[in-house]
């Protein structure tokens, strides 16, 4: 078998999706005119942006701050390092924070799931900044945690100077950051992204609601976050799930409440009646073989991640997909090396470009399985 080529794929499963779902392509016509400063519309699941406007350039994010401070939070819920029902300390410096209050007391201590819904469905500042304190022990640590786990997520536009969004001539983001960074949340934390669609939460005998209008008027909206100051203009992360697909509209700098949902509910239904997504592999799932040198048979590649795409209603008609194996693949090899990659085409367009790596940990044959393919090496 040769060792160096491209190897393509049995089309069947793919071919068998497509036949159920396609009803031929449409055109697709231009996103709704959107007042706001900058704006973006993504599905979720294919990472695919579908729609966007100055959406890389620098705004103020206002409270969509939270959306990063909540990804930090919730790490540190997920490794052990905070426990729900941990009570955390409330310091003069939370407790004077600026602007939205779950109104803590100083000197008191607060559990962990009680501070969360502050910050998500009240959008408290002083919350917020009682996590980050939890979590780093000073706020000015937890804002250089926000920013390494903004790199890893490839927020480039991206750079957080405090945890609850206070103004600051080096606080800024765009609005595709915030659009992945809520699509990383759902993702990454679905147990905790519940809080979300909270519609109001009670605190030392407070109720205040969740700003987000949007989770009243549609059904389908289950989060995000809101975020408002005069610089900012009236910010909006909103997301919806709409038979299986997920799409996360990001509008920044509206000029009201009213125009920041009108704008996300535009977008949100641009994207879901012009676009379909569609999972193509599931995590994990064998898409082939590999030659693998020093091995006695091929071995068998997956990808790690569910497969998805997202194309215009009726366009996976003729999509296909081809495995590209990396050449000379020479055993040992760990299931954590990229061995190749898989993509999925619809005519000239690369619809899905994922990495591919092998099933299990590959180790080396017997000593005559690799005498015999050293030699075949020196000739490859």
């Amino acid at each position: 078998m040769p060792h160096c080529f491209a190897r393509c794929l049995a089309f069947t499963a793919l071919t068998l999706l497509v036949s159920a779902t396609a009803l031929g392509a449409a055109t697709i016509p231009p996103p709704p005119p959107v007042s706001a400063k900058s704006y973006v519309l993504l599905d979720a699941f294919s990472g695919r942006i579908l729609a966007g406007q100055a959406d890389t350039e620098r705004v103020e994010p206002a409270s969509l701050t939270k959306l990063m401070s909540a990804y930090v939070i919730f790490d540190a819920l997920k490794s052990g390092k905070l426990k729900l029902e941990q009570e955390v300390p409330i310091s003069e410096h939370a407790w004077r924070a600026e602007g939205s209050r779950t109104f803590v007391n100083v000197g008191t201590r607060v559990r962990v799931d009680i501070l969360i819904q502050g910050m998500i469905v009240q959008s408290g500042n002083d919350a917020t900044i009682a996590l980050a304190e939890a979590v780093a022990g000073s706020e000015t640590t937890f804002a250089v945690m926000m920013n390494d786990y903004a790199q890893r997520l490839g927020l480039t536009g991206s750079h957080w100077t405090n945890s609850p969004g206070l103004p600051d001539a080096q606080h800024f983001t765009t609005a595709h950051d915030i659009g992945v960074l809520g699509a990383a949340l759902v993702r990454d934390f679905p147990e905790y992204y519940k809080w979300y669609s909270q519609r109001e939460f009670t605190y030392n005998n407070i109720t205040q609601q969740n700003r987000n209008g949007l989770l009243e008027k549609d059904s389908t909206v289950d989060g995000i976050k809101t975020g408002h100051t005069d610089a900012a203009g009236y910010c909006l992360a909103a997301s919806a799930l709409r038979n299986g697909m997920r799409l996360v509209s990001v509008v920044m700098g509206t000029a009201s409440f009213k125009a920041r949902e009108d704008a996300s509910a535009a977008l949100l239904g641009y994207g879901f009646n012009f676009y379909e997504t569609r999972r193509l592999y599931t995590a994990a799932q064998p898409i082939g073989v590999a030659p693998v040198f020093k091995v006695g048979s091929p071995v068998s590649v997956v990808v790690k991640n569910a497969v998805y795409a997202t194309v215009g209603r009726g366009d996976l008609v003729g999509a296909k997909a081809q495995l590209f194996l990396n050449p000379r693949l020479v055993a040992p090899i760990a299931n954590t090396s990229e061995v190749g990659r898989l993509k999925v085409t619809v005519g000239d367009a690369v619809i899905a470009d994922v990495p591919v790596y092998p099933a299990t940990d590959i180790a080396t044959g017997n000593l005559f399985r690799r005498l015999i393919d050293t030699v075949r090496l020196w000739f490859n």
